[in-house]
């Protein structure tokens, strides 16, 4: 036979179940307040101090856009968060700070990196880029898996809905409040931050993304063509999108660009030029940098563009014709071409899309009257056949390709 269990070690047992039931709850109760409460406070506190004192609210335009940007999923594939990695930082540019998505509710950083980050967007693309993406991705950017949003457009990339330029309104705000906080924010941030250990790890600049556009900067020398093959495949891989195939300006994604891109078979340019806007871009235009690329890649897609022009002979023009474009070109185009013809005239400053330089580009005839008659939209340039009659025009469209100094290289 079994002998009773003692009263006093069932009151025992009881005991045991009730510490033990206190301290799981307890331990729950701190873990919540350590692991979650602790941290938020932290975080709280160390954002408000690195914050410039008046950050901007997302507007009405911008709050819808970033719903569209949570409903269409974009999180999905692109982050907003440069990690503390050097990586990232060469690649992106300063690490983001937490008081820059204070006004996410629920936040929209990503975890998949299958697009670009787009922490720093809103400075990098145009947005007659942004549009044409949006709505025909491979038009633009050939290898993209990037769904189309056609749903955001009535029919054509220029012709974008409500939603679509909410979107991109929204896609504009990010990295623009780091932006205006300026070098006083950067200081803000580094006297407030707890780590800077983390903080040494931030680029030298906010903006890294090698497709952001400059309207000066240095540009790498461009050596001769290797293998014209492999730079046909470059192009056709990056370029072709908006240029054509044949360099026409013709691509799939020209459509919805203003300015349009550039017919290169009707210019002729010096490698210098081509190395810079390459490198660099040009600013207010579709055309993005193409710092990403190795050097070589590029010498071989500027030896492609040159050969798109091809030898063309050049007329001999009487004394009479250059002496009257002389005339038409100091009266109507020096202040934003400049006095030699090579765009720093001195109304530049105040212009979104710089002026041609004729000293490193040369149009064709036909495209230099074109751009004369019809201006060219998208940019400051104005049609001038309400001013000039057609001996002026044809005159300083002979005269202005006269300033074009060939760089001499035999590689085409």
């Amino acid at each position: 036979m079994s002998r009773p269990v003692p009263s006093n070690t069932g009151r025992v047992l009881r005991m045991s179940y009730l510490v033990a039931g206190v301290a799981g709850l307890g331990f729950f109760v701190l873990s919540v307040l350590i692991l979650g409460v602790w941290p938020g406070r932290v975080l709280e506190e160390q954002t408000r101090r690195m914050s410039p004192e008046h950050p901007l609210a997302l507007t009405a335009s911008e709050q819808r856009g970033r719903a569209i940007y949570a409903r269409e999923g974009c999180a999905y594939c692109h982050t907003q968060q440069i990690r503390y990695l050097a990586a990232d930082a060469a690649r992106f540019g300063a690490p983001t700070l937490a008081w820059e998505t204070r006004f996410d509710y629920p936040h929209l950083w990503g975890t998949r990196r299958i697009g670009p980050d787009l922490s720093r967007e809103g400075s990098v693309r145009a947005a007659d880029w942004q549009f044409s993406h949006l709505y025909s991705p491979r038009s633009i950017v050939p290898d993209s898996v990037m769904p189309a949003y056609r749903g955001l457009f009535d029919g054509a990339p220029d012709r974008p809905t409500q939603e679509a330029r909410d979107l991109l309104a929204y896609i504009e705000t990010l990295g623009q409040a780091r932006q205006l906080a300026g070098p006083e924010g950067e200081a803000r941030a580094r006297a407030a931050s707890h780590n800077m250990e983390l903080m040494e790890v931030a680029s030298p600049v906010l903006n890294a993304s090698p497709a952001m556009t400059r309207r000066q900067g240095d540009h790498p020398q461009l050596g001769t063509v290797q293998d014209p093959g492999r730079g046909m495949a470059i192009y056709r891989r990056h370029c072709a999108g908006c240029h054509g195939r044949g360099g026409e300006g013709d691509g799939d994604g020209a459509s919805g660009l203003e300015p349009r891109p550039a017919n290169l078979a009707e210019h002729e340019y010096t490698r210098d030029r081509l190395s810079f806007a390459l490198w660099n871009g040009v600013a207010g235009t579709a055309m993005p940098a193409w710092r990403d690329l190795p050097v070589r890649d590029l010498a071989e897609v500027a030896g492609v563009i040159r050969a798109f022009h091809g030898e063309r002979g050049e007329p001999n023009l009487p004394a009479q014709v250059l002496e009257l474009g002389a005339r038409v070109y100091s009266d109507r185009c020096a202040q934003c071409h400049g006095e030699k013809g090579a765009g720093d005239g001195w109304a530049v400053r105040e212009l979104r899309v710089v002026p041609t330089n004729f000293v490193a580009e040369r149009p064709s005839l036909a495209e230099s009257l074109r751009a004369l008659r019809n201006g060219i939209e998208g940019t400051p340039m104005a049609p001038w056949t309400g001013q000039l009659s057609e001996a002026e025009l044809s005159a300083v469209a002979y005269y202005v390709r006269g300033f074009y100094q060939p760089d001499g290289l035999a590689d085409r």
